[in-house]
């Protein structure tokens, strides 16, 4: 036997080429854009029509691939190149959404095309809402018949749930806002989704994704006021979007006044600062001493660690409020505003159990300290309590109450004898 190590049996002849479904296809949307383009010229404008071929077409074409490609035919009639303008060479359709009708009715009509489109293959969804984006981005290119339909078919869009509203992000580029593009466009835009939808559902989609926040952004850093955001819809006849910013904007603002107030507490500013800081503040925002009293209310509640035991926290919350009187007797200078204090008490001890028995010895002390009068105390008692721990609170209140009316009662006696 050989000690020879035997050489192993190599395969000869010739190598097979990698099957053709194997090699990575090259992209060219030309054959699919000619295909996509002849099924729109023979169904011309019946969009009941153009939404079978497109579902047909499916089957056969890769929509996968070629998505941006389908949505750009879909909507401008052809492949777009950068900046918005047709690409030369290719075929193109008269049949699209820009050289449509401009009017609802149409627009419509082409928002169902796409929603059935997408319904039928899913995985379009995240394309097309790329899609959107990139021709919101593609403005300036665009005629402004072209931004009319494109902002009437997002509003309809928005408001049947097709598209997140996160897709207006791109009204916020730089070149946009400045010349004024975007809050043109936001306009048509939000006039088409509230006449699908109420404000309270815009505003609802608005907030899913952030965007509640961010609409001062359609207008450049110098005109990115209340006041000018107001002015611009309302005139344009969009008072509910105006109002709703305006909302925003003083619920922001509160919320940045409460988080001053309680650094300022913090650090233990004095009193006399923390009162000036406020009353600028509510010049500043227009905000109601209403509101502002319950601000500050929260604020001095979160200003310290409450301690865990009953019999303690009351002790503890008398020594706080009497350290803060002057600051609310600062702000409670209406009735309604005394009101509004007394029932900020009322929902804090109930929703904080263990403040449930200190209620009635908060009230006593903010009565001494001048802060709630005997009007106020004796209106929230007859009638304007709230119905949290109604029971309870007014059963802590009754003896003080009746003192209270028994007081009245002699003054009144006793300026009838001095009369």
């Amino acid at each position: 036997m050989s000690n020879q190590r035997q050489q192993k049996p190599t395969l000869t002849g010739q190598r097979f080429k990698t099957r053709k479904r194997d090699e990575k296809e090259r992209f060219d949307p030309t054959n699919f854009q000619e295909s996509i383009v002849q099924g729109l010229n023979q169904t011309g404008t019946d969009l009941e029509a153009v939404a079978k071929f497109l579902d047909a077409s499916g089957a056969k074409l890769d929509y996968r691939r070629y998505a941006e490609t389908l949505f750009d035919i879909l909507v401008a009639g052809g492949m777009l190149a950068p900046g918005g303008t047709l690409a030369d060479d290719m075929t193109c359709t008269d049949f699209c959404l820009f050289k449509a009708q401009e009017d609802m009715e149409t627009m419509q009509a082409y928002a169902q095309v796409f929603n059935k489109l997408i319904r039928r293959y899913k995985y379009l969804e995240k394309g097309f809402e790329e899609e959107i984006k990139k021709l919101l981005l593609f403005l300036k290119g665009f005629t402004e018949s072209e931004r009319n339909k494109l902002a009437m078919l997002t509003g309809i869009l928005l408001a049947n749930g097709n598209i997140s509203a996160s897709i207006l992000s791109s009204l916020f580029n730089e070149n946009l806002v400045k010349e004024g593009v975007s809050a043109c466009l936001a306009v048509k835009l939000f006039k088409s989704w509230l006449s699908e939808k109420d404000i309270n559902s815009v505003a609802a989609s608005l907030r899913k994704v952030g965007m509640d926040n961010r609409l001062m952004e359609l207008f450049p850093a110098n005109k990115r006021s209340c006041e000018h955001f107001s002015k611009y819809f309302t005139d344009a006849g969009l008072k509910e979007l105006s109002g709703f910013v305006r909302n925003q904007q003083c619920i922001g603002a509160r919320k940045e006044l409460q988080k001053d107030l309680e650094e300022q507490m913090s650090r233990g500013d004095p009193l006399k600062d923390i009162i000036a800081n406020v009353r600028e503040e509510i010049k500043k925002n227009n905000i109601s001493e209403q509101t502002m009293i319950g601000l500050i209310w929260s604020s001095v509640m979160s200003s310290v660690e409450w301690n865990k035991k009953e019999e303690l926290v009351t002790e503890q919350a008398i020594k706080l409020l009497k350290q803060y009187s002057p600051l609310l007797k600062a702000f409670t200078s209406q009735g309604l505003s005394e009101l509004t204090l007394l029932l900020k008490i009322q929902e804090y001890c109930y929703d904080n159990i263990h403040f449930m028995k200190a209620f009635q010895k908060i009230v006593v002390l903010l009565y001494k300290a001048d802060v709630l009068s005997e009007e106020a105390i004796l209106k929230w008692y007859n009638e304007a309590h709230l119905a949290k721990g109604k029971s309870v609170f007014l059963e802590q209140m009754k003896k003080f109450v009746d003192w209270l009316k028994n007081a009245e009662e002699e003054s009144e006696s006793e300026d009838e004898e001095a009369d």
